[in-house]
């Protein structure tokens, strides 16, 4: 299958490269010469090009722009292709893109591939990203069924698990088990920084795996980290206020030193945490 990939950075670099490797031909698109040259020389892509034109017979497009630019790529693809091509993202918000981009392509079906790194680029880019890892795909009610389940055969592809859900479904879970963890985590890192220089420097020698682990997200893309912020403002909102609420609980159980009630939710939690683990 004939594949275009729309932005060579991680997740477009590392898609095009499982995706080659099961066979499917894949037209690697970038702004900069210099990133299409790369995505050649690291066998991302079977061809690469700056210019769209070269989308002219793709199947399947995969829109790995950052959020915000997405539309905007889009409309700016239309013009080159075939009306049956498939247009996906991997934008981790839903609802707000499918608003809008099934509006200016009948055959446009949301996608999110939950798998990532710290680092970000086309030299980011690694084989088997998503195995293992759940890619979501959010079709409208206008979706072919068939192309739900050209999309859900990439996944497999990749050795990802695909699944199908409604767009604002998605937004709210993935606040809280995305999004929420990056505020969280930029919130411990900036608490961290306000302490006295002293401790700051100790406390940056004595880090070890929990810090490490736990601060991971919020120390990583400051770009999707806002448009995590600016698209999925509500249901972020949301998860953030229950998580305050529990922090709350927390810390009223620690000044009442109600050791056995705090016992009993770090309990529960260690019970639970592995229904989180994919």
């Amino acid at each position: 299958m004939k594949i275009g990939i729309v932005g060579l950075g991680l997740i477009g670099g590392s898609l095009g490269l499982d995706l080659r490797s099961q066979g499917h031909h894949i037209i690697g698109i970038s702004r900069q010469e210099e990133t299409c040259k790369i995505a050649l020389e690291k066998g991302i892509a079977d061809e690469s090009s700056t210019k769209l034109e070269a989308l002219s017979n793709a199947e399947i497009i995969l829109v790995c722009t950052p959020i915000a630019a997405i539309a905007k790529t889009i409309k700016q693809i239309i013009p080159y292709i075939n009306p049956e091509t498939i247009i996906t993202d991997v934008g981790s918000v839903k609802y707000h893109i499918v608003e809008s981009c099934s509006k200016l392509w009948q055959n446009f079906i949301g996608g999110h591939p939950m798998a990532g790194t710290a680092e970000s680029g086309i030299n980011a880019a690694i084989p088997n990203l998503f195995t293992g890892a759940a890619y979501v795909f959010t079709p409208t009610k206008e979706s072919k069924p068939e192309n739900v389940e050209k999309l859900k055969a990439i996944a497999l592809d990749l050795i990802a698990v695909p699944h199908v859900c409604d767009a604002k479904i998605h937004d709210r879970a993935v606040s809280y088990i995305s999004h929420l963890p990056v505020m969280v985590s930029a919130s411990l890192i900036k608490a961290c920084l306000q302490k006295q220089p002293d401790t700051l420097q100790l406390a940056q020698i004595l880090a070890s795996s929990g810090f490490r682990d736990t601060s991971r997200v919020g120390g990583g893309n400051a770009e999707l980290g806002v448009m995590m912020a600016k698209y999925n403002r509500s249901e972020l909102l949301r998860s953030l206020y229950s998580y305050r609420d529990n922090l709350d609980g927390i810390i009223d159980l620690i000044e009442k030193e109600n050791w056995q009630y705090l016992e009993e939710i770090l309990t529960n939690n260690g019970e639970v945490r592995p229904n989180f683990l994919n």
